[in-house]
């Protein structure tokens, strides 16, 4: 848990840079919340306090990674309740539950607070590497994320704001533009996930499977319409690198063999295409995901590997 917790370090300090160091504040506050809601439930509930495994630190920094970073204190406070308390603690417990604590704490987050959760995204501070300040305040399609630029605008004003794609593919990737506190980065991201799959902690089956599929489904069926039938748009826009290698691998709420694990990414990939392209909403791994964690131990059962015994008592 520390290891993938040190691997999402660098993500945090480029998007300090890139948004202001008040995204440090709130990630701290995020991890504090979640580490104190998780020894208060364990307390509660009767349970050994294991605040020191890392796993409520991780989940606090998450949960900050899926949040814009322009939101007050009180958000990550509301969302580590939901997250620890509800989502680890009541729904299966330690090492059991069902859906994944931060995704769970996001979505809480977003229902209820809708306008704090859709609005409150920063431009970057690197005045002139993406977009163009406007004279008497910042306009609104500046501090829009480019996924609901694309859904709420078009493709023409998202070129506009955002420029051709031999500039957007580059900035992209390094970090530059509106978001979420973690998702930014894809570079960062990728590195760590790298260094994850080095480790073993995690395994390429799910994450390839999760951006492959939202490539190939965004080209197929996009069209004319959200990303223009863009993959590489498609898989560089929004959380989808970050919920691939950091969301959808989590070991409680994904399946363990590799079989499950592929066909699990890919009904990640496809929900997500799905929720883009028909559902009112921008974005859509976070709720991919949560849909898909329930059936991770039926997919484990359904490629449940072949075991060979040898036969009783010399019998051939």
């Amino acid at each position: 848990m520390w290891t993938v917790v040190a691997c999402l370090v660098p993500p945090l300090v480029l998007s300090s840079v890139v948004f202001g160091l008040q995204v440090l504040l709130i990630t701290a506050v995020s991890v504090a919340s979640c580490m104190a809601v998780e020894a208060l439930s364990q307390k509660m509930l009767g349970r050994p306090v294991t605040v020191k495994d890392g796993s409520a630190a991780l989940t606090g920094m998450l949960m900050a990674f899926i949040i814009p970073p322009g939101v007050s204190f009180l958000i990550p406070i509301l969302g580590a309740v939901m997250a620890i308390y509800i989502g680890k603690h009541l729904l299966g417990g330690l090492g059991y539950n069902i859906f994944n604590p931060a995704l769970l704490g996001r979505a809480f987050l977003l229902a209820t607070f809708p306008v704090a959760m859709t609005s409150a995204w920063l431009p970057p501070l690197t005045d002139g590497v993406l977009f163009t300040y406007f004279s008497g305040g910042i306009d609104a399609i500046t501090t829009a994320t480019p996924l609901a630029v694309m859904k709420e605008q078009g493709m023409a004003v998202f070129r506009e704001t955002f420029g051709s794609p031999a500039t957007v593919y580059p900035t992209f990737f390094l970090g530059l533009r509106p978001g979420s506190i973690g998702e930014t980065s894809g570079l960062l991201i990728l590195l760590g996930g790298l260094y994850l799959m080095y480790r073993r902690y995690i395994t390429w089956h799910i994450p390839v499977s999760v951006l492959g599929s939202i490539a190939a489904l965004t080209w197929i069926f996009g069209g004319d319409t959200l990303f223009t039938g863009d993959p590489l748009l498609a898989v560089l826009t929004g959380g989808a690198i970050l919920g691939a290698f950091y969301m959808a691998t989590d070991y409680v709420t994904s399946p363990s063999t590799r079989t499950a694990q592929l066909v699990y990414g890919v009904g990640i990939g496809a929900l997500t295409v799905l929720i883009r392209l028909k559902g009112g909403y921008p974005e859509g791994i976070c709720y991919a995901i949560l849909l898909m964690n329930p059936l991770s131990t039926v997919l484990d059962g359904w490629f449940k590997p072949k075991r060979f015994a040898p036969p009783l008592g010399g019998e051939k």
